[in-house]
This record gives C-alpha cells, sequence and structure tokens, in this order.
C-alpha cells in the first residue's frame, strides 16, 4: 500500500466534497426546471382588513398612570415627570 502525503489527502477529500455540491446544484436546477413548469401560478393573498383603532376612554387616566409608574421608578416626585407624546406599540 502506497504512502499518500497529507497534502495530496486533503486535496482530494476537497475535491470530492466540491464534486459532490457540484452535481447537486445541478441535479435540484434540471429538476427545479423540469418540474417547474407544470405548477400552477399561486394566486395572489387576499388584503387583509385593517384591525378598528380601539378608543382609549380616558387618556388622562393613561398619563397619569404612567407618569406614576415612572416617578416610582426612578425615585421621584411625579410633578418633576413631563410626559409629551406616547405613542400605543
Amino acid at each position: 500500500m502506497p504512502e499518500y502525503s497529507s497534502l495530496f489527502v486533503c486535496l482530494m477529500g476537497m475535491g470530492t466534497v466540491f464534486f459532490g455540491l457540484i452535481c447537486l446544484i445541478v441535479l435540484t436546477t434540471v429538476m427545479g426546471k423540469t418540474v417547474g413548469g407544470r405548477t400552477a401560478p399561486a394566486a395572489a393573498p387576499a388584503p387583509v382588513p385593517a384591525a378598528p383603532a380601539a378608543a382609549e376612554p380616558n387618556r388622562q387616566e393613561l398619563v397619569a398612570a404612567v407618569s406614576a409608574a415612572i416617578a416610582e421608578e426612578l425615585g421621584t416626585d411625579i410633578t418633576g415627570i413631563r410626559i409629551v407624546s406616547m405613542k400605543k406599540l
């Protein structure tokens, strides 16, 4: 049995892997072209109607509750907090 150098073994292994990958690419391309022509075109999805915006009955109470929670977290007085705007996420 002949002695093979480590470089030869490495190159043969890498060559085998790349040959296999190239074969897979060619096979999937050929299968895609042969089978792809027989499928029906996909229908456009129906538009989803927008959900109605829920009205907030008491905006001032919500702002007061958020201000109180922020003041408690920061450990400051509620009069030192000013909320400029609030956006629902």
